[in-house]
């Protein structure tokens, strides 16, 4: 367990990296929509939720990036470019597909996933509701429904300018920034709002910079975010990025965990290697899912931005309070024995037990797990590559030992056995676990071996009753409850 404002904000920082933006953004956002929402004579507990949401505002992001993949390219850029207002960014990769149209089922899996976080963290009504209407304006002409803005929480319209009004002024400089405001007012947010951004936008942006994390903190940490809540939402949102992850990131933690007991680690250790090998792909969300989703080796070009995913989880650790630790020691995942590994080409002699635990249980886990590239291999394969890696001088042979005494060759968490058979039926769980994965209907037909129409039923009756809506929402509950 770790206090709710470290995964908000570690979840954050994923957020920022899934939208192309720098990994303070959504503090900054956070930053200045408490300020507006002061300004505004807005009450505590509306406050609270502005900034709740503002931090959790792109928390959603790694569950529609295959869709934005599909349908832009570039899932990274694209958001990019959209958040900077650059012209011509919903050009869709194949027309003649209406970016508003592609943009509401993507909106959707954005809203009911980060409405979803919220709730498992415990958050306010009010907070889960923003969440899942962040896409909506203030003239009723948002994503993914137009719904009137008096059934929209206010904290969307605050925190919808604040973000704005961060992105442009670092952008485009404070007087652009506040023209593009102002062609915003009475569309996207309220006249009265950007009134009160307008009149101290000069006076926050001064004070903005020299904020530091400490002021940060003090700024944005709510009376529900002092609460505790479990490390493992945070590994199910990253592994939300790519379907064929989904649950990588707990099989990889619970792999390390058994190898640190079979090693003989303290408590205090295990549980350092466990939470590190959760949050171990944060950096993956920077990385285009066109690079990940290829189907042969990397080119050199793909191969950099790679190389970042542990640079860009080490950096995590600055800025995720108790979670600083082991963001560290998540940050040594690919790093080998010979020196071959990245970011930092550490060695053995800089390499603690603990770090060779680590990315040796990445590897011992993605050998046994479907790739792109490749299915997943045969226990006795992947013992043969294991080998050759320690053989090679990239793995530890002690550790490498520990892994291989598992003979199941791939350790996944228990499933929660009487959650499962009280809501799913088992045949819905494979349905389930086939579609999380990314599967078409058709594709889990085939691999069920039943109809696309049965699957179709199965799927229908899954939502009904984990009252979701979309793959995504359902992938994140049903892993939170054990069901997966």
């Amino acid at each position: 367990m770790l206090p709710v404002f470290d995964s908000v904000r570690a979840l954050a920082f994923v957020g920022d990296l899934s939208m192309g933006q720098p990994t303070d953004h959504s503090l900054r956002t956070g930053w200045i929509a408490a300020r507006i929402g002061q300004a505004a004579g807005l009450d505590s507990s509306v406050c609270d939720a502005v900034r709740e949401v503002a931090l959790l505002r792109w928390s959603g992001c790694t569950a529609n990036a295959a869709g934005f993949a599909e349908v832009f390219g570039d899932d990274v850029a694209v958001r990019l470019a959209m958040l900077e207002a650059r012209p011509g960014w919903a050009e869709v990769r194949e027309a003649p597909v209406d970016p508003a149209s592609a943009m509401r089922p993507l909106a959707q899996i954005h809203c009911e996933v980060s409405g979803e976080i919220a709730r498992i963290l415990g958050l306010s009504s009010a907070t889960e509701a923003a969440l899942r209407n962040i896409f909506e304006t203030w003239d009723g002409a948002g994503l993914p429904e137009s719904v009137a803005r008096e059934q929209v929480p206010i904290p969307v319209f605050v925190v919808a300018l604040a973000g704005d009004l961060e992105i442009f002024v670092r952008v485009y400089g404070l007087e652009r920034a506040l023209e593009l405001i102002a062609q915003r007012s009475g569309t996207r947010y309220p006249a009265y709002l950007v009134d009160v951004a307008v009149r101290n936008a000069r006076d926050w942006t001064v004070a903005l910079e020299q904020a530091s994390l400490a002021d940060f903190d003090a700024a944005l940490v709510t009376p529900d975010m002092r609460r505790h809540a479990c490390a493992e939402l945070i590994a199910d949102v990253i592994d939300l990025k790519l379907p064929w992850m989904t649950g990588f990131s707990r099989s990889v933690a619970m792999t390390a965990l058994a190898c640190c007991a079979r090693l003989g680690l303290d408590e205090a250790a295990q549980a350092r290697v466990y939470r590190a090998a959760l949050i171990h792909g944060m950096g993956r969300a920077a990385v285009p899912n066109a690079v990940w989703n290829q189907p042969c080796a990397l080119p050199a070009s793909a191969w950099e931005k790679v190389r970042l995913v542990p640079y860009w989880t080490a950096r995590a650790g600055k800025q995720t309070g108790t979670l600083r630790e082991a963001a560290e020691l998540a940050s040594y995942a690919y790093e080998r024995q010979d020196g071959s590994g990245y970011f930092r080409g550490a060695d053995a002699r800089s390499l603690s037990l603990e770090a060779q635990i680590l990315a040796a249980s990445v590897a011992w886990a993605a050998l046994r797990s479907t790739r792109p590239w490749r299915a997943a291999l045969p226990m006795h394969t992947a013992l043969q590559t294991l080998q050759g890696e320690v053989a090679g001088g990239r793995l530890s042979a002690d550790v490498a030992d520990a892994l291989a005494a598992d003979e199941g060759g791939l350790i996944e968490r228990p499933r929660n056995a009487a959650t499962q058979s009280s809501l799913l039926s088992a045949r819905e769980t494979d349905v389930l676990r086939a579609i999380s994965r990314g599967a078409s209907n058709k594709e889990a037909a085939r691999e069920l071996a039943i109809s696309p129409s049965t699957v179709r039923t199965h799927v229908e009756s899954v939502f009904r009753k984990l009252e979701c809506s979309t793959r995504a929402a359902a992938t994140l509950k049903a892993s939170a409850m054990g069901l997966l």
